[in-house]
């Protein structure tokens, strides 16, 4: 009798690790070989610092992540409570993503110390901010998703005398599942990022103080460790809601996922839609206000901003400093938002082509949205200068993460009856990619691209509140530290005006593409 000794399969499993042990073993020779130059600690000294300051690092952690998670739970509760007001009531579509969009728009650099003087002490203004950082993630492709269905469904639904309410529950809510976990697992690493933000405007307590601390003492090694905490922190959510997914995710996707039109609208509809937005906007800001009862001297409202950039005696000097800042913002944060959609959409088709390169490439991609922000600016202004190559970069690595994941489930959303005719027909993975994948693809970038505007904004006036001393994030955070309210509020108004309009411009370039390349898509 032979005995068959089954292969040893251990060099498969261990193939997804290939890719982080190479990268840490790089790291580390190269933390190594720019010990002198103190911008890059080693995987071994930050394993030494974390172990030496255990209890430090998890008090810390255990604030962040709580004001986090609290905030990604609300602001995913209000973006799944804003997606079905929308589809439930169609005519609120419009004011929902309006009032949503301007809301996301506003910088956090400038929204965090409004929230401390609201709140004062407290979690509450990190709860706030990791809030406003997840929900705008979510509801774009939750949207997109609860649209995402052969209109067939719809009929079979009002053929048995149901509503809108049971469309959306049996039929809407199980197509836009995919989307829903697109949304979240861009939103966790987002969450993180918020309450550390919040944390920079005077809390006592958290990962953010520390990180001021070692940025003030130049501590390499605890901005290190700082930073791959909160990266190990977002890896493990991404990771958590992926296997949640596929879990109970198991049906094939349907024929048609684009989101069938709202049609699009003309004219004297669509200006009408804007100004409606606009005035509810304005109503809502002068009422809040009222509402809290703030001092005039911090709080100002709609008139306010008018006045101080068009009727005060130094109206001219406001507008000509905001103007001068944005010029310096654009020449930087344009190249880094095409840059960062770019590298998504291409390394996610990479993915697509070739699933070998996954092990390596989803880490590293995680890894790279994960690490705060705030905590890697200075050290790579540092490292690339505080010329137009370093904001780039950093700009680019805040939008390269939400494409990635948006375009990664668009690619793989391709219809598998489509799939299996291509099959028969003997097409090559590249082909199929064309004709088939990208244009199932394009809806996901598109809304990629949109959340990208407000996000790639965030990323730039954050290193420039942090490290150039440049452009409008600089201004924002000057005048805060001024008292300067009149030049904070106008500068956050016209930066959330600038962001709302960027968007407003991606959808146009969308409608377009998809009538030239996916004309199904807007059925």
């Amino acid at each position: 009798m032979t005995m068959v000794i089954p292969a040893r399969r251990w060099p498969v499993r261990a193939g997804p690790y290939l890719g982080p042990i190479l990268a840490i073993v790089v790291w580390e020779l190269l933390a190594r070989a720019l010990s002198d130059a103190f911008v890059l600690a080693a995987p071994s000294a930050i394993l030494l610092y974390l172990i030496d300051n255990a209890g430090l690092m998890g008090r810390a952690l255990g604030v962040t992540l709580a004001n986090a998670a609290a905030g990604f739970v609300i602001g995913n509760l209000a973006a799944i409570a804003l997606a079905t007001l929308a589809v439930v009531w169609p005519r609120s579509d419009a004011m929902v993503r309006g009032l949503a969009l301007l809301v996301f728009c506003l910088p956090l650099v400038a929204t965090g110390p409004i929230l401390r003087v609201v709140f004062g002490p407290g979690p509450w203004p990190q709860i706030v901010l990791a809030a406003l950082a997840v929900y705008y993630t979510t509801l774009i492709p939750l949207l997109v998703g609860l649209r995402a269905l052969p209109t067939g469904w719809l009929d079979l639904v009002r053929s048995y005398g149901r509503g809108r309410m049971a469309a959306l529950i049996h039929v809407r809510a199980m197509a836009a599942l995919p989307y829903l976990v697109a949304g979240l697992q861009i939103a966790a690493p987002a969450a993180f990022l918020g309450a550390m933000v919040g944390e920079f405007t005077g809390a006592e307590r958290g990962m953010g103080v520390l990180t001021i601390r070692a940025m003030r003492g130049m501590n390499v090694e605890m901005t290190w460790a700082l930073a791959s905490v909160a990266t190990a922190v977002a890896v493990l959510g991404y990771l958590a809601i992926g296997w949640i997914a596929r879990v109970f995710m198991t049906d094939e996707p349907p024929v048609i996922l684009a989101a069938p039109a709202e049609g699009p609208r003309k004219g004297p509809r669509a200006l009408l839609t804007v100004l409606t937005v606009a005035v509810v906007m304005i109503v809502i800001w002068w009422g809040g206000l009222k509402l809290l009862n703030l001092s005039p001297f911090f709080a100002k409202g709609p008139w306010d901003v008018f006045e101080a950039l068009f009727l005060a005696p130094d109206a001219a000097a406001t507008r000509s400093t905001l103007t001068d800042a944005l010029q310096e913002t654009g020449v930087f944060l344009l190249p880094g938002y095409l840059a960062g959609l770019a590298a998504g959409a291409v390394l996610a088709m990479l993915v697509v082509l070739f699933p070998a390169i996954s092990g390596t490439a989803m880490p590293v991609a995680i890894a790279l949205r994960s690490v705060p922000i705030i905590t890697t600016a200075p050290l790579v202004v540092l490292i690339l200068g505080r010329g137009a190559l370093g904001t780039v970069v950093l700009v680019a690595i805040m939008v390269f993460f939400p494409t990635f994941v948006a375009c990664l489930h668009g690619l793989r959303q391709a219809p598998g009856r489509v799939m299996d005719v291509m099959r028969s027909y003997a097409a090559s993975p590249w082909q199929v990619l064309l004709r088939v994948r990208i244009p199932a693809m394009l809806p996901a970038f598109f809304a990629a691209a949109r959340m990208n505007v407000p996000a790639s904004v965030l990323a730039v006036t954050v290193v420039e509140w942090l490290a150039t001393g440049n452009g409008i994030g600089s201004v924002m955070a000057l005048s805060a530290s001024l008292s300067d309210y009149d030049m904070l509020w106008s500068s956050v108004a016209l930066v959330c005006v600038l962001s709302a309009l960027g968007y407003a411009l991606v959808g146009l370039l969308e409608r377009r593409v998809l009538a030239a390349y996916a004309p199904e898509q807007l059925a």
